[in-house]
C-alpha cells in the first residue's frame, strides 16, 4: 500500500491561484511513490477535518498552501502528533515562511517541504488560542482588521491601509505588564508578542527573536507617530530608542484600560483587555532548509 503525504490548501488566501501548487505538489509525491491526499479548507470546521484525514491516513508531512493562518490552523490539528509540516507560502504576508528563511519558489519551497530537516517550534497560547508567529495588540490589529476588511489584496492592499490607519489612529492605551514576577504600568501605541523576529514585509520587530528558546517577547512601542513607524516598516527598528522596550519571558499577563484591537498571526480577533500569555515549548515540527 502507498504511502500517503496531505496537502492543505486555502484557496483564497493571498488572492494566488492554487493550482500550480497542486499540480506540482502531484508531481512530486508521484516521484516519490506517495498518495496526495488534497484537502482544500472551507472555513467550516476544518481543524477537525485535518485531524480526521491524519488520522486515516498517518502521513509523516502535511504540506500546507497558505499564509499563517491557514499554518496555524493546520498546526492546531496537529498538534499533539508526531508529523512535520512542510510550508508553502501562499498568503497575502507569509511571515513565518520569511522568518523561517524558506525560498521563494515554489519548486525549491517544495524540495524542503518533501525532504527538508525541521526544527520543533515553540508556539504561543494567548487566551487559549494558539500563535505560531507574531501577534499584537494595539495599531497593527487595527490595520489587520482594516485589511479584512478591504476589498484590495496583496502588499498594496496593506500599504493603503497602514497609512488608513494611522491617519485614524486614537489615543494611546494604558497597559499593566505582569513578566518574570515583575508588574509594571506604561502607555503604549501597539504590544507586539512575538515567538519570532519579522513580519511578512521583512520587517525585524524582535532582533533577538528565537522560534525554538522557551521564550517569547513583549516588544511595546509606546510612540508610533510617523517616524517612527517609518522607521518600523524600512526595517530600521529604534530599539535603542525610549519608545520601545522589550521584555523576554515565558509567561506574562497584559491589562489595558480599555478593550483594545487584538490579531494573531495576522487574523483578527476582536477587541481585549486582558491577555494571559504562557510559552508552548517545542509544539510543531517544521521542515527547514
Amino acid at each position: 500500500m502507498k504511502k500517503s503525504i496531505i496537502m492543505v490548501v486555502n484557496p483564497i488566501s493571498g488572492d494566488v491561484d492554487k493550482a500550480q501548487f497542486i499540480e506540482t505538489a502531484s508531481f512530486f509525491a508521484e516521484k516519490e511513490n506517495l498518495e496526495l491526499i488534497l484537502y482544500e479548507t472551507s472555513g467550516e470546521g476544518d481543524v477537525v477535518k485535518i485531524r480526521e484525514l491524519y488520522n486515516e491516513h498517518l502521513p509523516e508531512r502535511i504540506l500546507v498552501a497558505g499564509g499563517d493562518g491557514t499554518i496555524k490552523m493546520v498546526a492546531e490539528a496537529i498538534e499533539k502528533h508526531d508529523v512535520i509540516l512542510g510550508i508553502l507560502p501562499a498568503g497575502s504576508a507569509n511571515g513565518l515562511s520569511v522568518d523561517l528563511n524558506l525560498p521563494l519558489t515554489l519548486e525549491e519551497n517544495l524540495e524542503i517541504a518533501f525532504y527538508g530537516n525541521y526544527i520543533e517550534m515553540d508556539m504561543i497560547a494567548i487566551n487559549g488560542k494558539k500563535s505560531l508567529h507574531l501577534s499584537d495588540i494595539g495599531l497593527n490589529a487595527d490595520l489587520v482588521k482594516n485589511y479584512e476588511n478591504s476589498e484590495t489584496r496583496g502588499m498594496w492592499g496593506y500599504a493603503i491601509q497602514a497609512y488608513t490607519t494611522l491617519i485614524d489612529m486614537e489615543d494611546p492605551f494604558e497597559a499593566t505588564i505582569t513578566a518574570n514576577n515583575q508588574t509594571s504600568t506604561c502607555v503604549a501605541r501597539m504590544i507586539v508578542i512575538a515567538n519570532s523576529q519579522k513580519y511578512g514585509t521583512g520587517v525585524i520587530i524582535n532582533p533577538d527573536g528565537a522560534m525554538n528558546d522557551g521564550k517569547f517577547e513583549l516588544v511595546i512601542l509606546k510612540n508610533l507617530d510617523l517616524i517612527v513607524f517609518g522607521k518600523i516598516i524600512t526595517g530600521n527598528m529604534p530599539i535603542e530608542s525610549d519608545d520601545v522596550e522589550i521584555i523576554s519571558t515565558d509567561r506574562a499577563t497584559i491589562k489595558t484600560n480599555i478593550p483594545v484591537s487584538f490579531q494573531i498571526d495576522g487574523e483578527y480577533c476582536g477587541a481585549e483587555s486582558i491577555l494571559e500569555i504562557s510559552i508552548l515549548h517545542k509544539q510543531l515540527k517544521v521542515a527547514v532548509a
